[in-house]
């Protein structure tokens, strides 16, 4: 005879109760956990807590568990040595210049069309914009891994210093000789520093290329093999970076460090004209005392393939492989999450990213955001000007992290008035192609 218990003895509409109680307990402990490293902090990282507690609360069957890891390499070397202790997270967050690295990566990866297809979730390549997408698809144009975090640098200037300087302050520089002319222009009036750039590399060659359809690299920058070489001292190229140089000895250009180290200075206005990330479009809001501008990157007029469309920076959501089986329909149901143009509106809305899809810009226009908020589409319109190219897709070329340090080093040299511009992006080559050759080596 079964043995009663506790539930049984109890009045039958109080056991009723107490089972309609406890269901929820149960099925939270039911939730299987989904492990999310990522790279993001502060306020991007709120962003990011409340993209995984909104999954969480829409379903009951997983449950995105997010954790910070530190900085972009951080997160991407924590995650390779988990993965050799089998401790790695179901998805890691990887910036854009690691994708070679992820792809070379055998067997530590599952390529986000393949679990999709395989899990049976929506998923519709051409829904993404495609100068995001291209960036991560292989050469039939199949997704690796899921855009995230996208953004492009775009033309910020200072509206007050462009009033004080004699300068149209509705009208931003679209070409380089009329930035250069407005550069001179705030100089002579005072201002310490004409423009500025951060991310040197990022901006003044491999956007600079794309937006001018031109090579970084063979091979379709190398998204079509190993065994790219780079391109970077082509003539135009040289050009480029020699009048900067050359603007550089009046501070008209006024080169201020690598990685985000130019940024201050245009919040404090020091310098009127900016060319910087998109998604840096908060922190100026927040911190500078005048009416900032916005434009497009400019581009050489008498280059008849520009403006071409730039490229993004930003991060990716890779899966990676050796989790229950169980993790992965949960990292697909979130994924399409993800995709949805409601949840990518409000991300771009609240981050500045780029949303992912022509669906969520669309809903975003819609609702009026931008026009309450001007200057926030530019990005969007900024790279699909044109369907891209293959110098315009993006680049995929191993150890890209220290060949874009090898770029920036060259550069410093022909900006301090060290080496020529040919001088400068000649050794650039030679260096960098020389990591290029190691990491083909060591992927065969």
């Amino acid at each position: 005879m079964r043995k009663r218990s506790w539930r049984d003895r109890l009045p039958g509409r109080l056991a009723a109760i107490v089972l309609w109680v406890a269901l929820p307990f149960a099925s939270a402990r039911a939730a299987t956990d989904i492990i999310w490293w990522h790279a993001m902090q502060g306020e991007l990282g709120r962003q990011v807590d409340r993209l995984a507690d909104d999954f969480n609360r829409s379903q009951s069957e997983y449950r995105v568990v997010p954790v910070f890891k530190g900085s972009y390499t951080e997160t991407v070397t924590a995650a390779i040595f988990a993965f050799r202790s089998r401790s790695q997270p179901a998805i890691v967050q990887v910036n854009e210049i690691a994708t070679a690295t992820m792809m070379a990566a055998k067997g530590a990866t599952y390529p986000v069309y393949e679990l999709m297809r395989d899990e049976a979730e929506p998923f519709f390549p051409s829904a993404y914009l495609p100068a995001v997408a291209s960036y991560y698809t292989d050469l039939d144009g199949n997704m690796l891994s899921f855009p995230f975090n996208a953004s492009t640098p775009i033309l910020y200037y200072n509206m007050d210093l462009f009033r004080a300087a004699g300068l149209d302050p509705n009208v931003p520089p679209r070409t380089w000789p009329e930035l250069g002319a407005a550069a001179q222009r705030l100089r002579a009036a005072g201002v310490a520093c004409g423009f500025t750039t951060h991310w040197p590399s990022w901006v003044n060659v491999e956007n600079f290329s794309a937006l001018h359809n031109i090579p970084i690299a063979t091979r379709a920058n190398g998204i079509g093999g190993l065994d790219a070489v780079l391109t970077i001292n082509n003539p135009l190229m040289v050009r480029h970076v020699a009048q900067l140089a050359e603007w550089q000895k009046t501070r008209a250009f006024d080169y201020s460090g690598r990685g985000t180290a130019a940024e201050p200075r245009f919040q404090r206005g020091e310098c009127g004209i900016f060319l910087g990330s998109s998604a840096t479009r908060a922190d100026i809001l927040a911190n500078a005392r005048f009416a900032v501008g916005y434009g497009m990157l400019p581009y050489w007029p008498d280059v008849a393939a520009a403006p071409q469309n730039s490229i993004i920076g930003g991060a990716t959501l890779w899966v990676l492989k050796d989790r229950p089986r169980a993790e992965y329909k949960g990292v697909a149901r979130f994924f399409a999450y993800l995709s949805r143009s409601e949840v990518q509106a409000t991300w771009h809305q609240n981050t500045g990213y780029l949303p992912i899809t022509r669906a969520a810009y669309d809903l975003t226009r819609n609702q009026g955001f931008y026009e309450r908020h001007p200057g926030t589409a530019i990005s969007i319109e900024q790279i699909t000007l044109k369907p891209p190219t293959e110098n315009s897709k993006g680049l995929r070329l191993g150890s890209f992290v220290l060949i874009r340090d090898v770029i920036e080093e060259e550069l410093e040299q022909a900006f301090a008035g060290k080496k020529s511009a040919q001088g400068a992006l000649d050794s650039a080559v030679e260096r960098g192609n020389r990591l290029l050759r190691q990491f083909e080596r060591a992927n065969p």
